[in-house]
């Protein structure tokens, strides 16, 4: 196993190693090594964002990082965002603006947006659909995504002011 490369990393909290080839993408590792399928492979060059992960804090696209690089980091998928309850607010606005109807893009959408909620909570509805535009829905013409999080950053500016 010459060109296998061992890596040691924290994915969605648990310490996790292996070794893997050096080429193989992130999104790979995660989906067929791990078994955490919520992020998806759509373009496999960086446009659609359905393979969009947390690296150490931050969206990466998994088809554009390779495994080796989150060697001694921290990745969180949407698995690891669900379960720790960070943005069920989120996913309830999602829900009831029906902004993920075939939900290919769903998981890489909701990363995006969890990024968006926390670095630009007085985000306009423009600046909303700007930096979603990195993330490719072919279902909803994102008017039902830019109204779950429009409202979802809405609500939590009211509760922040109660």
């Amino acid at each position: 196993m010459a060109d296998q490369h061992p890596i040691h990393l924290t994915v969605n909290g648990t310490a996790c190693a292996r070794s893997v080839q050096p080429r193989r993408h992130l999104v790979d590792f995660l989906r067929q090594d791990l078994g955490l399928t919520g992020s998806h492979l759509g373009c496999e060059h960086g446009v659609c964002g359905a393979c969009t992960v947390e690296l150490d804090g931050r969206v990466v696209r998994g088809c554009l990082t390779l495994a080796v690089q989150a060697d001694g980091r921290h990745v969180r998928t949407i698995e690891g965002l669900s379960a720790d309850g960070d943005v069920a607010d989120l996913q309830q606005a999602f829900i009831r603006h029906n902004a993920l109807q075939c939900g290919f893009c769903t998981p890489g959408m909701v990363m995006a947006a969890k990024e968006l909620l926390e670095t630009r909570p007085q985000a306009t509805r423009a600046e909303v659909r700007e930096w979603m535009s990195g993330n490719y829905c072919r279902c909803t013409g994102y008017h039902a995504i830019v109204d779950a999080i429009c409202d979802t950053l809405a609500e939590r500016a009211r509760q922040a002011a109660a």
